[in-house]
């Protein structure tokens, strides 16, 4: 049994570290650097190391693994409850420790290497289109202001290309020279847009489980990548309802009393996944409003009396589940009821 548990407060140059016993009695505090916090943690016997999840959190935690101390990561919403009086940084590392010590605390599972590179990649290519996105808009400001109506929507980019080179729109040269530009850098982001979905989709053909994953309805490459990029081991979840829950696909609760009441969407968890999720089970609705589902299915009676996007909710939240069945149980998708109403 490891008799120490050390709270680490992450910063980028300074490091304060907080020991104490499985009881909670201090054994030591100490303000380090880098350098001298690595050092340290190899100077002490095998430990239980816990730190907030933050952004060199899941580095730290493969270092620290290596050296042979067990590593918990805590989300730093369930750290705050615990922070005496004035915040600073030895309280902090003091309140880490007191909360991962309640035996009825949650974790946040490390991330690997290959994990937080396919985040990256994720990442990357949803800024960009971010960035696009803010360039079309800014493209359409300007035709407005001379005049020019173009609806929302990429898919409308070739009316304002042809907008800009009609002599007959009545742009002054100045104006179309800054809309030529921005033409310009709307295909340089669409390349590099479309550039990345193809590596997502090579490392999703590449991978088990994103394979796996894209045999379920509604789930692509992207769908696919995501969860692995971004979910815990499957196994750390209970049941696939807890997955859902993790996601923010369940409803947030003001139940008191004995009485359940049941409100919006918590949204309380991975919005990558939840979003992705989302909209592909918007995709199989309006697929399955254009052709009518099969008759008595699950989909077909949620429809017939409930609203669209309260079914694709619903719907993202039952394929959460089943994404974890799959995973845990280590079998494709195999509802040939639902795969024919999709």
């Amino acid at each position: 049994m490891t008799e120490v548990m050390i709270g680490v407060d992450l910063a980028k140059s300074v490091i304060q570290i907080h020991g104490a016993s499985m009881s909670g009695r201090l054994l030591f505090r100490k303000k380090l650097s880098r350098g001298q916090f690595l050092r340290f943690m190899e100077s002490q016997s095998g430990a239980v190391v816990v730190m907030e999840a933050c952004s060199s959190a899941h580095y730290w935690a493969r270092e620290l693994a290596t050296l042979g101390h067990e590593v918990k990561l805590i989300a730093p919403q369930y750290v705050r409850p615990f922070v005496k009086r004035q915040k600073n940084d030895a309280a902090d590392a003091e309140a880490i420790v007191v909360a991962a010590q309640r035996p009825e605390m949650r974790f946040v599972e490390p991330k690997s290497e290959d994990q937080q590179a396919k985040a990256v990649l994720f990442r990357a290519r949803e800024r960009i289109v971010r960035q696009r996105t803010e360039l079309v808009n800014a493209l359409r400001a300007v035709l407005y202001e001379y005049g020019h109506v173009v609806p929302l929507g990429l898919g409308h980019i070739k009316r304002m290309e042809a907008l800009v080179d009609d002599a007959d729109s009545a742009l002054p040269k100045l104006v179309r020279e800054e809309c030529s530009d921005l033409l310009a850098q709307i295909s340089e982001k669409t390349a590099r847009i479309e550039d990345k979905t193809k590596k997502i989709a090579g490392l999703a053909q590449q991978s088990n489980v994103a394979r796996r994953l894209k045999t379920m309805p509604g789930v692509g490459p992207m769908v696919a990548l995501a969860v692995e990029a971004f979910a815990p081991a499957m196994d750390s979840f209970k049941c696939g309802r807890d997955f859902a829950a993790w996601l923010g696909l369940v409803p947030r609760q003001f139940s008191s009393g004995g009485k359940e009441r049941l409100g919006r969407v918590s949204k309380a968890g991975q919005a990558d996944i939840r979003r992705l999720l989302i909209i592909g089970a918007m995709a199989r609705v309006s697929w399955a409003s254009r052709r009518s589902p099969v008759q008595g299915s699950w989909l077909a009676r949620m429809l017939a009396r409930k609203p669209r996007m309260l079914v694709a909710i619903a719907l993202a939240n039952k394929m959460a589940r089943r994404m974890w069945a799959m995973l845990t149980k280590q079998e494709d998708f195999c509802d040939p009821t639902l795969a024919v109403a999709a």
